[in-house]
């Protein structure tokens, strides 16, 4: 009898462990990552349990308690049958929240939080990117531990609970308690802040103190308005901040690159080729020979930022010339797709044919609908191809697209055309046709520098060669070995190389890849009014050159002063060389919160 009037306090201790496995699992799970020491470690499981787990807890069995006081004033009220369906719901979404947590950081390295809900709409991107032992492992793991959460939950709950004066006073005492955790917490968590009031210099080991339930829950907006999501400055401010970063459409041309007006051009946008991987952007070593072959021959653009860290983001910001969001994929915002402008359609209204290839499916994250509605006239994807030449996991392998790519380049006559071509092998798991280094991740990269050097070995041997301008670009980094507090992630190769250039040269301007755009539309003589956040980099007015950077956790700043990068979640700066007195971050959060101004008016 004295144990069942105890319940709630066994079950609040069965949580905490339960918190307990999950931070141990995540911390064992991610030392691909980073090592941690065992008293780095230890600290992060302290912290977490101290200023998350106990709150988290509380907040968990705040139900249990409400029908436990209800149930002490009915008697013979069957409160275990009553509770088995909150604590299988609850279990099921714990363990897949810790689980996932885990899971997703090795390759994301944020907090999970709702924007994963938008990628878990696409399986494929999932179940393509990792081998059937791999899920089945994460699979069972999550499994195990919602039966351990759920199991204990029910057996520890009494079937009904004695309604004496005794225990009448008991729940009482701790009502008191439960009430003073949930208030506590409930002002504590409006401070917003996602880490522990200490953080720790060591990125992994802030991450594991957080409660992925409580960095979940958190992540949840309750309100649509996009403008009230990131009201980081006070609109005086914002608007002082954001004067003149964006200069206003100019139609000069400061520098003229190209040979011809109107070349035909090949945009080929690479999967995740950061600067990690090109040896003149500081980066490893002999992974990217063909590149290093190249750049002597073409326009090396060594100061270009991808603009955020998946592909969906790169597309739109590459194509439409449009920033990228903390937590909203415009890809998949297929209601706001007429209120981009889109590359595609001002060249097709300069009579250019426009086509886009793509060696895997289109159905991913609302690839095709957002391509149709930017004006792509023609769209090839793996149903192009022969089931032969379908070899890899996400459809057809580097050299294969890329040679066809050639193909529909050697058709080209009279007008004027434009394609892009878009690469998949150097993504997980890293299964290429090519060995020729021991790492599975480099040698898939290497396996993509080896097919764009064959495809531009075939491009000169074609007529059309003389007027093409062949643009090479990454839609993301990846990170390999470091992390987002690293500007290398962001920062990328950008290669404009053909018979269209007028020469080889090294282009050191600080631009973004939503500059793209504006940038080439103003080398060929169009106008790109239309294109807000795109900037030609060439023009006269561009007279404060710098970049700016996100992902969902954090934001990033460069300009010749140097580069800062501001955690959103922790409200800290992760990175500021040199120091400048916080006026760069300043400037990326007046950029965010405009774009999000921006994005509610479209809205």
């Amino acid at each position: 009898m004295k144990r069942s009037i105890h319940f709630l306090e066994y079950l609040y201790c069965h949580l905490l462990i339960v918190f307990l496995i999950g931070r141990v699992g995540f911390i064992l799970n991610n030392r691909c990552v980073e090592q941690l020491s065992f008293a780095d470690a230890a600290s992060s499981c302290w912290r977490g349990f101290v200023e998350h787990d106990l709150m988290v807890a509380a907040f968990l069995l705040a139900i249990p308690w409400l029908v436990g006081l209800f149930a002490l004033r009915h008697s013979g009220f069957r409160l275990r049958a009553w509770l088995t369906p909150y604590f299988i719901v609850m279990g099921i979404l714990v363990a897949a929240i810790i689980v996932a947590d885990a899971v997703m950081y090795e390759y994301w390295q944020f907090k999970l939080g709702m924007v994963v809900l938008s990628y878990a709409a696409s399986p494929e991107g999932a179940t393509n990117s990792v081998s059937l032992s791999y899920i089945l492992i994460r699979v069972a793991a999550f499994l195990l531990l919602a039966l351990w959460t759920i199991v204990p939950c029910i057996l520890l709950t009494p079937k009904t609970l004695p309604t004496g004066k005794t225990e009448r006073l008991w729940m009482r005492n701790i009502s008191i308690i439960w009430t003073f955790l949930l208030v506590s917490g409930v002002l504590w968590m409006r401070q917003g802040d996602v880490y522990t009031s200490k953080p720790h210099p060591t990125q992994l080991a802030n991450h594991a103190a957080v409660n992925p339930v409580y960095a979940f829950v958190k992540s949840i907006r309750l309100t649509k308005n996009y403008d009230k999501r990131y009201n980081l400055l006070s609109e005086e401010d914002r608007s002082d901040l954001f004067k003149g970063l964006y200069p206003e459409f100019s139609d000069d041309v400061q520098d003229s690159l190209l040979n011809t007006l109107r070349p035909d051009i090949l945009v080929v946008f690479i999967e995740g080729f950061g600067s990690r991987f090109v040896k003149e952007l500081g980066g490893l070593p002999d992974v990217s020979p063909g590149l290093s072959n190249l750049i002597p021959q073409s326009i090396f653009w060594e100061n270009y930022y991808s603009n955020s860290f998946r592909t969906d983001r790169g597309t739109v910001s590459a194509f439409s010339g449009w920033l990228s969001y903390a937590d909203v994929g415009l890809m998949r915002q297929a209601e706001l797709h007429s209120s981009l402008p889109s590359l595609a359609q001002s060249l097709a209204k300069e009579g250019y044919e426009t086509s886009y290839l793509y060696g895997g499916a289109m159905t991913n994250m609302g690839k095709r609908k957002y391509l149709e509605d930017m004006k792509f006239a023609n769209l090839y994807d793996d149903t192009t191809f022969s089931n032969e030449e379908k070899s890899g996991c996400w459809g057809v392998n580097d050299s294969t697209t890329l040679q066809k790519a050639c193909k529909l380049i050697s058709k080209w006559e009279d007008g004027h055309h434009f394609l892009v071509a878009q690469t998949l092998s150097s993504h997980e798991p890293w299964d290429v046709p090519y060995h020729r280094l021991d790492d599975e991740i480099l040698n898939a990269f290497a396996y993509t520098d080896y097919s764009l050097a064959c495809m531009i070995d075939s491009l000169k041997l074609l007529p059309q060669w003389e007027n093409l301008l062949v643009i090479m670009i990454p839609d993301h980094g990846f990170l390999y070995k470091q992390s987002y507090k690293d500007p290398g992630f962001f920062k990328a190769p950008m290669l404009w190389t053909g018979g269209a250039i007028k020469e080889p040269r090294r282009m050191e301007v600080l631009m973004n890849q939503s500059d793209i755009p504006a940038t080439l539309l103003s080398q060929l003589g169009i106008q790109h009014e239309e294109y807000i956040w795109s900037r030609n980099v060439l023009s006269k007015n561009y007279t404060y050159p710098f970049v700016y950077c996100n992902y969902p956790a954090g934001i990033l700043f460069a300009d010749s002063t140097g580069t800062s990068i501001y955690d959103l979640d922790g409200e800290a700066v992760m990175m500021e060389e040199p120091n400048d007195g916080g006026l760069r971050i300043m400037r990326a959060k007046a950029i965010l919160q405009t774009s999000y101004d921006q994005l509610e008016q479209m809205h």
